[in-house]
């Protein structure tokens, strides 16, 4: 019998406050692309990290082509041939893509660091997944995807044996995307063993050979993809079945215009980009990494001093030169970012929540307590947030229950215009489909959604009009009746249908 390339045996892992694994045993076959799915919070991330060495097991035993390990640290793991590509980005944004590459193996010439051969080396990682991305940018300069091939870079440059792949297309295009899909199949003929954590069922079912379901930190099931339906898949992960969503605004006449954007540029980002968005309708923004939406997305929150153009709201021009200016417009952003610009990781949830409110919360300038907590449980449970309370300090929720308390703040702001970046980023099926089913409330109730997402079949269903975006320019608009997936990806790429 084939030892297998990874056994986990009755791992329990606790936070304070929360058991996020209970009793976990299952095994994953060399050379195989395992996916590891459940809702947020299910303990997929905590698992993966156990097995990257970024944290230890309470009980419970670790076992890699049959030998029991235990990893003090990430550079135990990576010693051991286990690399991670994580969901939440880490990099020292202040040092070049080359020098974060190679951190911790920083080549030296006579004692000095040979930034020669540093770069190469960086050169020679990104190449090997199909990057093109200069060696010498600041880290900090690159968008969220860009921040992403790095990770993927970072851990098959360093010819580890098993990688565990956490969300790894969150922030990739669709083009992007499919050169992960290939570099994984590069690397499977490679016997490279492959932990994949996603909750997108199409990369799931196209990439996997077998997957295991967690739920609330117990192990549900561990079985092949072979005649495994999207259907009972979702069943096992939130433990009941989830009807098709069909969006009920796009029945629906649109109402008065609420945006208008007339030549907005920003040097080096975008130029002449010209749209209305009107109430009641969901405007989509589709295009590869770089091409400027979610650098629009920023201007027309205030956050580019540099942009220039005319914006009108209600048919009035204003001046956006700051968050603050927007806000008093109505106008809220959930960002792709959500670490950097949709949350305070220090502070709790509920503080988090009702951050752009607190004027309405207060009375004689103290905050009436009680109104807060109803409002933000009750937009925790609409959101299914899964927290052991309100007060529970941000920094420790997964990634996905982040994403739904940055919306679960501009849904309590009731903005009449929501820029939405990549709302789903990182989050469950069964959150997804709640996320759409309040995008749809609100557009039916006469707001206007601004929708930025690399996951072209979300643009499609959800959107009344999608405008494609290539080289921070226009490249065309369709409306939703003739807005297929292959039509979008052709624009985006500049092919000719």
């Amino acid at each position: 019998m084939t030892v297998p390339a990874i056994r986990f045996e009755h791992i329990s892992k606790r936070f304070p406050g929360a058991r996020a694994l209970d009793d976990v045993s299952f095994e994953i076959a060399g050379g195989s692309c395992h996916a590891l799915c459940g809702e947020n919070g299910a303990g997929k991330s905590t698992l993966g990290k156990i097995l990257a060495g970024i944290h230890s097991p309470d009980s419970g035993q670790l076992l890699l082509f049959g030998k029991s390990v235990s990893f003090s640290g990430p550079e135990q793991a990576l010693a051991a041939g286990v690399g991670m590509v994580h969901q939440e980005l880490a990099f020292c944004e202040n040092l070049s893509v080359a020098e974060n590459l190679c951190l911790g193996r920083l080549p030296a010439s006579g004692g000095f660091l040979d930034r020669r051969v540093m770069r190469r080396k960086a050169e020679e990682m990104l190449a090997a997944i199909g990057a093109h991305i200069d060696v010498r940018r600041r880290v900090g300069d690159l968008t969220t995807g860009q921040q992403q091939m790095l990770q993927i870079a970072s851990a098959v440059g360093t010819g580890a044996k098993i990688i565990v792949f956490d969300e790894p297309t969150s922030s990739l295009s669709q083009h992007e995307a499919e050169k992960l899909y290939d570099l994984i199949g590069q690397l499977r003929a490679r016997g490279v063993t492959s932990l994949y954590v996603s909750h997108r069922m199409e990369e799931i079912f196209r990439l996997c050979d077998t997957v295991t379901v967690l739920r609330d930190g117990a192990h549900v099931s561990t079985t092949s993809t072979t005649g495994l339906t999207h259907a009972a898949l979702v069943q096992m992960m939130i433990g009941r079945p989830l009807d098709e969503y069909f969006p009920s605004h796009i029945h629906a006449q649109s109402g008065d215009e609420l945006l208008r954007v007339e030549g907005l540029s920003s040097p080096g980002k975008f130029q002449d980009v010209s749209f209305a968005l009107r109430g009641g309708e969901v405007l989509g923004f589709a295009g590869l990494v770089g091409a400027g939406r979610s650098e629009v997305a920023q201007a027309l929150f205030g956050l580019d001093s540099d942009a220039t153009g005319r914006v009108f709201v209600r048919g009035k021009a204003i001046q956006i030169t700051g968050p603050r200016d927007a806000m008093r417009e109505g106008v809220g952003l959930v960002p792709e970012d959500r670490k950097r610009q949709g949350l305070v990781l220090s502070m709790t949830a509920l503080a988090n929540t009702t951050l752009p409110i607190l004027s309405r919360m207060s009375r004689w300038s103290f905050i009436k307590r009680r109104s807060e907590r109803s409002l933000v449980g009750s937009y925790f449970e609409r959101l299914r947030v899964r927290a052991p309370t309100v007060d529970v300090v941000t920094a420790g929720l997964s990634g996905g229950n982040q994403q739904k308390l940055v919306l679960a703040k501009w849904l309590a702001a009731k903005c009449q215009i929501l820029i939405l970046d990549e709302p789903t980023r990182g989050v469950d099926v069964g959150a997804k489909a709640e996320i759409h089913a309040l995008i749809d409330e609100l557009a039916s109730r006469g707001a206007g959604v601004l929708l930025i997402s690399s996951e072209l079949p979300e643009v499609v269903n959800l959107c009344t009009r999608i405008i494609v975006l290539r080289e921070g320019r226009i490249a065309g608009e369709l409306p939703r009746s003739a807005a297929t997936q292959d039509g979008l990806m052709r624009l985006m790429a500049g092919v000719a249908a």
